[in-house]
């Protein structure tokens, strides 16, 4: 992508070029220093002198803009405001009335490079500063009016991005110190799981070694009903850690739902979808088979259909052979071949089937259609209402 983030320096040269073009879009307003330069009769000399002033100005002011929010020394600006303004009033005393439009550029550099403390006062004062070189420069007061109101507006809209730039930087820092938190709490749950469930199987298991080692010359048999009990220990130890990692493994629809988000968005795909699931009875093994389900639908709407739109839903429906909790992904894209599955719906069909639950997937009318059904359990399940969507539309 070509645009740059609010809050964020440019990359690249195409960024850089895209910001520049944004800041140089606002310099359109000093065609009338420009077109005094032309047609305003000056000497030779005198235009000569004026075009070196205006650009040193516009120069001067771009630095001043480009650094904004940067946190450099608030003197070290103040003093290059100071000099932006004396070019502003040098140039309007000695070319005429024209030239006070710097002064609105001096004003919105200011509210770019300070901070809003400062600029509350500096503002205003290139305001009076404006004024006074208006009623010193011939002509000048009939411009007065149309120029206090923009370089006041001007100033403070500036403030107003600035701190809305200094408040996006340290919300994108405070979220990855969050990131990098939640990652730490992580890693801290996996060592704790890892230590509660090998630690005491572990030595269990070294102890009963040395018991067995010490047994062995004397006692053979006492030494074979250890290394026995060892064995059992291990495999028990080795069952623990399947069901851990499967438990870290297994998919969850809300998570399922955020990341279906992300990639339909990022593939330029409209996505409509549940929020906040309400997955009261659901049992852990038909949420992970209807998360699969949603990945995998996802997956092909990406990569396969060249669809606008997807919608998914997530409805509680009551059938003959009890309440089910059926997930709806739909596109309008082409789809494949309704008659052929490929290993990835195979797979996904074979993992509902042991949750108990069904798979349909073909053509419909404008696109293509996965339907995953899985039962529900429990009191809660019962009480369901046919029909009912789990979560509220988005």
């Amino acid at each position: 992508m070509s645009s740059v983030g609010i809050g964020q320096r440019p990359q690249n040269r195409k960024q850089q070029i895209v910001k520049v073009v944004w800041t140089g879009i606002w310099l359109v307003y000093l065609s009338a220093p420009v077109s005094d330069l032309v047609h305003g009769g000056h000497s030779t000399g005198v235009v000569v002198l004026g075009w070196i002033g205006l650009i040193a100005f516009v120069l001067w002011y771009g630095a001043l803009v480009f650094r904004t929010g940067r946190g450099e020394h608030n003197r070290l600006v103040l003093g290059s405001l100071g000099a932006l303004a004396t070019q502003a009033a040098v140039l309007s005393l000695t070319l005429g009335r024209e030239w006070l439009v710097l002064f609105v550029y001096v004003a919105i550099a200011a509210g770019a490079a300070l901070p809003l403390r400062w600029a509350r006062l500096t503002i205003p004062a290139v305001a009076a500063v404006l004024t006074t070189v208006a009623l010193i420069v011939p002509g000048g007061k009939a411009y007065l009016a149309g120029l206090l109101i923009p370089a006041f507006l001007g100033g403070f809209a500036m403030t107003g991005v600035r701190e809305l730039l200094r408040t996006t930087i340290a919300l994108r820092e405070a979220r990855a110190t969050v990131a990098q938190l939640a990652a730490n709490e992580e890693r801290l749950r996996l060592a704790r799981d890892l230590h509660d469930l090998l630690g005491h199987s572990l030595s269990l298991i070294t102890l009963k070694s040395e018991l067995a080692g010490r047994m062995l010359p004397d006692h053979p048999e006492k030494a074979a009903q250890q290394v026995a009990d060892i064995e059992q220990v291990s495999r028990q130890a080795l069952v623990d850690v399947r069901e851990a990692v499967t438990g870290y493994r297994r998919p969850r629809l809300a998570g399922e739902l955020a990341g279906t988000q992300v990639a339909l968005t990022a593939a330029g795909v409209r996505a409509d979808l549940p929020v906040e699931p309400d997955l009261t009875g659901v049992p852990e093994e038909s949420e992970s088979a209807l998360a699969w389900a949603l990945r995998e639908a996802v997956t092909n709407v990406v990569r396969h259909s060249g669809a606008r739109r997807c919608t998914v839903e997530l409805l509680r429906r009551q059938t003959l052979d009890g309440p089910v909790l059926e997930l709806s992904v739909e596109d309008d894209g082409s789809g494949g071949s309704a008659g052929s599955h490929g290993n990835g719906l195979t797979g996904l069909t074979e993992r509902l089937e042991k949750a108990g639950g069904t798979l349909e997937a073909g053509r419909v009318r404008h696109g293509f259609r996965l339907v995953a059904r899985v039962p529900l359990t429990g009191a809660e399940a019962g009480a369901d209402a046919a029909d009912d969507p789990v979560g509220s539309g988005a």
